[in-house]
């Protein structure tokens, strides 16, 4: 519409520009470095507030690649926008610059561009031209009134969490108000409308613990009961030192709030860490490295993406036939194809292809529905049972009822599922847990046996000539094309098929040996393509074809800035082979302790290895789908690029060996000076082995030798309890350093380092820390206290006489069982151990 101003009232005109003007003098915008917005100002645009200290900043923005607008709060100097409160999370707006967020009768209010409130802190309060709303330091956007003189806020943001615990911010029951407080994940990176997965605190008055839920009804995770200290089923905690934690129960809440330590306000800042619940349904805690310019994770839980109830959503089913671990069962494709494969997003879950028979009455006379079998899958919960003797009986009663959308006959009882299947998992064939459901399709999903047969037969009948004749020139092409390149089989996402043939060829019949381990020998080639590959050829494997080709599978699905790529493998019966990229400057172990042809690693360049190694473990222990524990950490297996970038090799070749390996009461593996104590005891072995490995590992980078030597007078000395005597008396450290480095070395690190080796080498694991606590520790992130002395090195601690420790390979004794505790002396050995260098 238009304005016909020559036919307007001169009067109108007149009252629509002075309303304009007084509009325009009596709501002024905020200014630039203001943490205020006053009852006279507000809120528009790309215009925002800073907290006093620079901390935080409060405006409009736009998630991911959405085409929303919020109003929310985020840090300022994260450089990746990182949200930690959203005010009008489930109704965002279009228009930012059409749009006011202003202080109203009171209330801090957003409008729309339609001038439609559409979020209020919604306080019955009179109007107050003293009222304004204030960004604090802490994350805490606060409504208060400047002629009271009461400290505490009107309205605070902390009481309205999102996704995101920040220090402070009190996560629990107010009995004043009869609230939970509860932290609500956002629905997907584009959308922070509260999603399906909660964590608040158990509703039982004494019940001192947290529950993870989804859809506020299933509960699939506890803290545990708070002990006064952490929470028992969180022992990460007792790692952290950044934090103080607090547990409060009184007349006025029972909540749990933490802040941050005092020593670490005088430091200036050297990170940033939140806690939220991720659309995935996992609680993280995550931590930004100002000189990483990059977020990293403390820890989370559930471990696993799988342990989250339905989090694959409907007839979504949760393993690891794919790198995101969802995936829909046969028969159904993703309800939305955007939020699956780019937001990782699978709470929408599945869909049917092809709707049912039963369920469309224009089908009525087309085929009836049928039903196909999954095997390997748990069943879900809540299933109709049903008095039949026999499966067929099963079979017909699902059939009959259109809601009823599978059944399961076992044991004699028949059980059938009416709707939507939740938190289906997948399970590896074999696997005692895996059932078999029978899932009901239409006719049309499946081939027709009657078309099939008349195909078959005509094509057998016209092409008998044509297909022998062609068989003939292919088998020729093949013979020919097979020794001029090599043989592989490649799909996308997947790994090559190479023939052992070629393998050959490329290593020159296996002549350049780059290094041996427990699980084979490895050997340099070059492709026909010029590409350099290290191929390894594996020792007792006997594995059949199809479960080899699955665990390579799964191990070449992993991948991280810190781990050897897998990129192809060769099965030819008992010869079984994998193929890595090649790392130029080969292993950790030629360069810390060769004397000759290697490259000497100054102190920077030994930290940083030894803080990738560890992120690489993290990822391993924390961040697969199953725990990949790697049984042999030792420099040999930290291969270095051409940049010296560390990638940890030979993880997830201890699952290869099948069970074989598994017998960890009647077999051991690994390398000796690296074994941790319970490989001898006989506990089950855990990922607290390898951060054992990994603590004696350090003790190498510092020292630059072998932890165990024989000095030229015939006595082994062991660096570890030289170092920890340092350690402990708070001698020189710089003693205990290489002396090729002449002792260029950051004496923190160098102390850092130590420290953290010494925790690692407890001999009780649940003393040592995790590897993503050895990488906080590492970073200095958070701090390491002195470390207790281990038991088997007290002793030469306090009387500098006899400690115990393992020389032999264990890998040369895999046969070696531990029950026959007389034979140990095999395996341990007492040495005087010297305090010289």
């Amino acid at each position: 519409m238009t304005l016909d101003i020559k036919n307007t009232n001169p009067w109108f005109m007149f009252s629509v520009l002075f309303m304009c003007f007084s509009l325009k003098f009596h709501v002024s915008s905020v200014a630039a470095d203001s943490d205020t917005v006053s009852a006279n100002q507000s809120l528009s645009g790309d215009q925002t507030i800073v907290s006093a200290g620079g901390v935080f900043v409060l405006g409009f923005f736009k998630p991911g690649n959405s085409s929303n607008s919020y109003i929310g709060i985020w840090y300022k100097n994260v450089s990746e926008q990182t949200v930690v409160w959203v005010a009008n999370r489930d109704k965002p707006i279009s228009d930012i610059y059409s749009s006011v967020l202003r202080i109203t009768n009171g209330n801090l209010v957003l409008f729309t561009e339609s001038q439609k409130p559409i979020w209020s802190t919604d306080l019955n309060s009179a109007t107050a031209s003293s009222i304004e709303a204030v960004l604090l330091d802490e994350g805490n956007l606060v409504l208060r009134d400047r002629s009271d003189n009461l400290t505490e806020p009107i309205w605070q943001s902390f009481d309205h969490p999102t996704n995101t615990w920040l220090p402070g911010m009190k996560i629990g029951f107010n009995k004043r108000t009869n609230v939970n407080h509860l932290l609500t994940s956002w629905k997907n990176e584009e959308d922070p409308a509260p999603g399906l997965f909660s964590l608040e605190l158990d509703p039982t008055e004494g019940s001192n613990q947290y529950f993870l839920l989804w859809n506020r009804s299933k509960r699939y995770w506890t803290s545990g009961a708070w002990n006064g200290h952490i929470f028992s089923s969180v022992p990460e905690m007792r790692f952290n030192f950044i934090y103080n934690y607090s547990f409060i129960s009184d007349k006025n809440g029972r909540y749990f709030t933490y802040d941050v330590s005092p020593k670490f306000l005088e430091k200036e800042p050297q990170f940033t860490s939140r806690f939220i619940i991720d659309a995935s349904g996992q609680i993280k805690q995550l931590y930004w490295l100002y000189s990483d310019k990059a977020w990293f994770q403390f820890w989370s839980t559930p471990r696993h993406p799988c342990q989250v109830y339905a989090y694959c959503g409907a007839f979504g089913s949760c393993g690891e036939q794919t790198q995101s671990f969802c995936g829909c069962v046969p028969g159904f494709k993703p309800n939305s194809e955007h939020n699956w494969y780019l937001l990782h997003d699978y709470s929408g879950g599945c869909v049917r292809e092809t709707q049912l028979q039963c369920e469309n009455n224009i089908l009525a006379n087309e085929e009836s529905d049928r039903f196909l079998a999954n095997p390997d899958i748990t069943l879900p919960e809540h299933p109709q049972s049903v008095a039949v003797r026999n499966i067929t009986k099963c079979k017909t009663i699902c059939l009959s009822d259109c809601s009823c959308t599978a059944y399961a006959y076992e044991g004699n009882a028949c059980s059938i599922w009416n709707r939507n299947l939740m938190n289906l998992q997948q399970l590896t064939k074999g696997d005692p847990n895996g059932k078999t459901i029978y899932i009901k399709l239409a006719a049309s999903d499946f081939s027709s046996p009657k078309k099939n047969k008349e195909t078959v037969i005509g094509v057998a009948v016209g092409s008998a000539a044509f297909v022998l004749l062609l068989g003939l020139v292919v088998i020729v092409y093949l013979r020919r094309k097979i020794r001029t390149r090599t043989t592989e089989k490649e799909v996308e996402g997947s790994l090559v098929a190479f023939a052992y043939k070629d393998l050959q060829n490329a290593t020159k019949n296996f002549s350049e040996k780059l290094g041996a381990g427990g699980f084979g020998s490895v050997f340099k080639g070059v492709l026909p393509d010029s590409s350099v590959i290290a191929v390894k050829k594996l020792e007792s494997i006997n594995q059949g074809e199809k479960q080899f080709r699955a665990e390579v599978s799964s191990i070449g699905s992993i991948q991280h800035v810190n781990l050897v790529r897998l990129c192809g493998f060769c099965s030819a019966g008992t010869r079984k082979l994998l193929v890595y990229d090649y790392m130029s400057n080969g292993s950790l172990d030629s360069h810390l302790f060769d004397r000759k042809d290697s490259k000497f690693l100054d102190w920077k360049t030994r930290y940083k290895i030894a803080l990738g190694a560890a992120r690489g473990l993290v990822y391993l222990h924390e961040m697969c789908r199953d725990c990949i524990i790697h049984c042999d950490i030792k420099p040999e297996n930290i291969l270095l690029d051409a940049e010296f970038h560390p990638k940890v090799a030979d993880f997830g070749l201890a699952k290869l060996l099948g069970r074989e390996f598994s017998r960890v009461l009647t077999t051991i593996r690994g390398t000796r000076g690296y074994l941790a104590p319970e490989w001898i005891s006989g506990l089950a072995i855990t990922a607290k082995a390898d951060v054992y490995s990994y603590g004696m590992m350090l003790f190498e980078f510092v020292s630059g030798r072998r932890n165990c030597e024989q000095s030229e007078d015939g006595e082994l000395n062991f660096f570890p309890t030289w170092a920890v005597n340092r350690i402990v008396e708070g001698g020189d450290i710089l003693s205990l350093l290489d002396h090729r480095l002449e002792g260029n070395a950051d004496v923190e690190e160098l102390s850092r380092m130590l420290k953290v080796a010494c925790w690692c080498i407890q001999d009780d694991e649940n003393h040592r820390p995790s590897m993503s606590q050895v990488v906080q520790m590492l970073e200095g992130i958070v701090d390491v206290t002195q470390p207790p002395v281990p038991r088997s090195l007290r002793i030469f601690v306090d009387n500098q006489e006899h400690i115990i420790f393992f020389t032999e390979s264990s890998s040369s004794q895999s046969t070696q069982t531990r029950k026959n505790t007389s034979t140990a002396s095999s395996q341990i050995k007492s040495t005087t151990l010297s305090t010289s260098s």
